[in-house]
């Protein structure tokens, strides 16, 4: 019997919409594949900020529509940078024993991407020197990344394009490459082009996809469903409906801020200097502003500046949040299992076909597994039940630890 081929992707499907569908029928259909498997973030995503809904919901709108498996991101890792946030989901897809990842990019070519890294990597301490001074100078980390790139393209006599690491997916996806081969992974890169909707793009009247953040968008201005309900497959709609039903509320910074602001308030600047991202004196800014301000939009107004983008803020705020601190984040430095949040039943018959090849311990109940990476976990799963706001879903605290995985026939 032929051994069954996996293509791994890279998610957070918040939530899951038209776009991602076509993302994942393509990737496995470029690939020849037989499952996909999803490495999908936890309740609190990369941009800084809580899921619209939650991770189990999520796993399910992606295993309702294409996807076979679906692991979770460690928080550690998809609240981190650019580079971080790569690094431990392509650890996960190679550990996954996946053939090759599939990622969306603006360039929807691959030769791009691999004339940049190899720029890059000839460039070496010089490259990064020169992020090194720009942030110095003032510069946003992305800002000085790409003043880096633009400087050691220019130097280059480049044959062929490069990628343009000023977009979003394009961004990811170098990270993504970059990560592999630094890990030396044999898992093989391709990329399919972003179609339609950019990453912070609006929804537009007619269009079948639209970006989540334009979902999102969309949905918070009108607070109905149907507004949305053209760019998101049935069983999104399905479940997403469910939620408000059980819940009324969905994630996002204006529903937790009222939790922010106490924990902000009562632990004051100089305990707020443990937690992870923390510095340059940030912490009595943030002190200043919870004092001042009853709303998150307010807020940020008063924190936001040209040195800090509005991601990097969110996700110190994030860690505010869920108490992860630098000695928290100096234990996970690169990620130590799997956790399956659900499977279909193509996803099951390839986990039993190759859990002796997996290279990290294969979780499906979180009881029976103890490591620090996944304590964090629970407790983010946990302070973002509370966040919600809702007395029927608080009654939901601690279940994370036994909750199996969904499984879909």
């Amino acid at each position: 019997m032929t051994a069954l081929k996996a293509v791994g992707i890279i998610v957070e499907y918040n939530p899951f919409h038209n776009g991602h569908l076509y993302h994942a029928l393509q990737a496995k259909h470029t690939t020849q594949a037989d499952v996909i498997i999803a490495v999908m973030s936890g309740n609190f995503l990369q941009r800084g900020e809580p899921a619209f809904v939650n991770k189990w919901s999520r796993a399910r709108m992606a295993l309702e529509s294409a996807v076979d498996i679906v692991f979770e991101l460690p928080y550690a890792f998809a609240t981190a940078n650019a580079p971080n946030f790569a690094q431990g989901a392509i650890r996960l897809l190679d550990a996954a024993h996946c053939s090759t990842f599939c990622f969306g990019s603006e360039d929807g070519n691959l030769e791009p991407f691999k004339r940049s890294l190899h720029l890059i990597q000839q460039a070496g301490d010089v490259y990064e020197e020169i992020v090194k001074e720009a942030v110095g100078r003032g510069l946003s980390y992305p800002k000085a990344l790409n003043e880096a790139y633009l400087s050691t393209v220019d130097s280059a006599n480049t044959k062929g394009s490069i990628a343009d690491l000023s977009m979003p997916n394009n961004i990811l996806g170098f990270h993504y490459m970059e990560a592999a081969q630094k890990i030396g992974s044999t898992i093989e890169p391709v990329t399919i082009p972003r179609i339609v909707a950019r990453y912070h793009d609006d929804v537009v009247e007619g269009n079948r996809i639209a970006s989540a953040t334009g979902i999102r968008k969309s949905f918070f201005e009108s607070d109905a469903l149907n507004t949305v309900a053209s760019f998101i497959p049935d069983s999104t709609r399905e479940i997403l409906l469910q939620w408000q039903s059980e819940r009324q509320s969905f994630g996002s910074w204006a529903t937790f801020y009222p939790q922010l602001r106490f924990i902000i308030l009562r632990d004051g600047p100089e305990r707020l200097r443990s937690i992870a991202d923390i510095t340059e004196g940030i912490e009595n800014l943030f002190y200043r502003a919870a004092a001042n301000n009853g709303t998150f939009e307010s807020f940020m107004r008063e924190v936001k500046s040209k040195r800090y983008t509005w991601t990097r803020i969110q996700r110190m705020l994030t860690h505010i949040f869920t108490g992860f601190t630098y000695d928290k984040r100096n234990c996970m430095t690169t990620p130590s299992y799997l956790r399956l949040l659900g499977m279909s039943q193509a996803g099951k018959n390839y986990l039993n076909e190759n859990k002796k090849r997996l290279k990290l311990p294969l979780v499906s109940k979180a009881a029976a597994f103890s490591d620090p990476s996944l304590e964090m976990d629970i407790l983010a799963s946990d302070l973002y039940a509370l966040g919600i706001g809702n007395e029927a879903f608080r009654s939901q605290i601690g279940t994370d630890y036994d909750t199996p995985p969904i499984i879909i026939k």
